[in-house]
């Protein structure tokens, strides 16, 4: 079995609900060691406030518990100092990579690929990449485990019961078109 990669996770790759439950079952399965911030996870609260704003206040606060509490030293701490010595296109993202640097994160998990030029973050030895070629590279490294998590997603849910496909059809909503097709086809 190979190292477990260590990721930092943005904001925007936890706020869809089954990415979300997908990266924290990859962490828990021993296929990444995820990771986030407090202030990542208020950006991800904030973003599901706005979309969804039927679900109460006390309902993110207990997913933000249930994260923390799902995926062993999750969190990432006193990286604040950093913040303001970085170079980034958008200011606010900083602090996203302040936490990959203070973590020693292998890379950063994002849609915005584009708010972190890798001339830029080649000096840390970190990447940034998008879910889908994160999951592309677990599927390379280790299908069944990848599958196995998919799965136990399709099994967690039952109101309504959902199966693997219906799993993969909503990650592929949420822009994992390539890492879907070999996980479909392998």
């Amino acid at each position: 079995m190979s190292v477990p990669i260590r990721a930092l996770y943005d904001a925007n790759v936890l706020y869809p609900n089954t990415l979300r439950e997908l990266m924290i079952r990859l962490a828990q399965a021993g296929l990444a060691q995820g990771r986030w911030t407090d202030r990542i996870l208020e950006e991800m609260a904030r973003a599901i406030a706005r979309t969804r704003p039927d679900v109460p206040s006390s309902k993110l606060d207990t997913l933000r518990d249930r994260m923390n509490a799902a995926v062993r030293d999750c969190g990432v701490y006193d990286y604040e100092p950093l913040i303001e010595g970085l170079k980034l296109p958008d200011p606010d993202d900083r602090h996203v990579l302040a936490a990959a640097i203070a973590c020693r994160a292998d890379v950063i998990v994002t849609f915005n690929l584009s708010d972190f030029p890798a001339e830029l973050l080649d000096q840390w030895g970190i990447e940034a990449w998008s879910p889908d070629d994160f999951l592309i590279d677990l599927v390379d490294r280790d299908a069944k485990r990848v599958w196995g998590c998919v799965q136990r997603i399709a099994d967690s849910r039952r109101k309504p019961p959902e199966t693997a496909e219906e799993v993969l059809a909503q990650l592929e909503r949420s822009g994992l078109i390539e890492s879907v097709a070999m996980l479909r086809t392998g």
